[in-house]
């Protein structure tokens, strides 16, 4: 959704002598949009009790995955969150911490250089790794009788540059400095609220092929992510025990949801030849 631009004094800004100055409110905002379009309610009204939500940008994730949610269920979770331990210190990525004794993200911006270099003796892990990947779980009665109410408390201030009508000049300006306020709010803002928060840690080359950049683009990127997802199709194949041959390196290699949702179901193949690419 979108939520009105405000000035430093908290006043809302024209955009043109009719209509307001108004910016997205951040992927927080889907809480109040599963509110506002009725969501909520025809899930209570199904008998639905556990919600599964991640972002879109990741062409690995596993809807409704029966390990993720089984595992928040069996810690009587209100909240889980599935996470990949970051690779090295400097990775971009917020991390889950605790912070005052309640779970929270911490993005990497603000955390010092001692604690994201920080590794646990046994077993040289980074110990604030737990890279965040946008893929939760809640119950549903979480999200109506705790994250709900507490909506109004959950926006950020941002300053940006904001567009507004000059009644002087009688135009729309746009400005070179900041000069307004933007609401926004996080996906993970709710996860301070939780009691019992739940965290699994995966296998990135698993579960893990992000889209946000244009193809060409060395990472994170359709061409990284469709490598990625071939990779995983060609490793399945060959653990059911079938010899890949043909363009080995191809990337184009898929098993189709319909055949498999995580490798399972393919011990037909087992001595079997499957020649690069393949759809299967």
């Amino acid at each position: 959704g979108t939520l009105p631009s405000l000035t430093p004094e908290g006043k809302m800004i024209l955009e043109t002598p009719t209509s307001l100055a108004v910016a997205p409110d951040g992927n927080g905002g889907i809480y109040p949009a599963m509110v506002k379009h009725g969501i909520l309610n025809d899930m209570k009204s199904r008998g639905i009790k556990y919600i599964h939500a991640f972002g879109v940008d990741n062409a690995l994730v596993k809807p409704a995955d029966p390990t993720f949610v089984g595992y928040c269920i069996s810690k009587s979770a209100d909240c889980g969150n599935k996470v990949l331990w970051k690779t090295s210190p400097d990775e971009k990525v917020g991390v889950v911490a605790t912070k005052g004794g309640k779970p929270c993200i911490v993005e990497y911006s603000d955390i010092s250089k001692e604690m994201s270099e920080r590794r646990a003796e046994d077993d040289g892990r980074l110990v604030f790794g737990a890279g965040n990947i946008c893929n939760h779980f809640y119950t549903l009665d979480f999200m109506e009788n705790v994250i709900v109410p507490n909506l109004g408390n959950m926006y950020h201030v941002a300053r940006k540059k904001i567009p507004y009508y000059d009644d002087v000049a009688k135009e729309t300006v746009k400005p070179t400095s900041n000069n307004g306020i933007k609401l926004e709010s996080f996906i993970f803002d709710v996860f301070p609220l939780s009691k019992s928060m739940a965290v699994l840690d995966v296998a990135r080359s698993e579960e893990f092929a992000p889209v946000k950049n244009p193809p060409g683009t060395d990472s994170d990127s359709p061409d990284t992510a469709r490598r990625l997802f071939s990779d995983v199709a060609k490793e399945w194949v060959k653990r059911a025990g079938a010899t890949l041959t043909g363009d080995v390196d191809s990337d184009m290699c898929e098993v189709g949801p319909m055949t498999s949702y995580n490798g399972e179901g393919l011990e037909g193949m087992r001595g079997a030849t499957v020649d690069c690419p393949f759809s299967i």
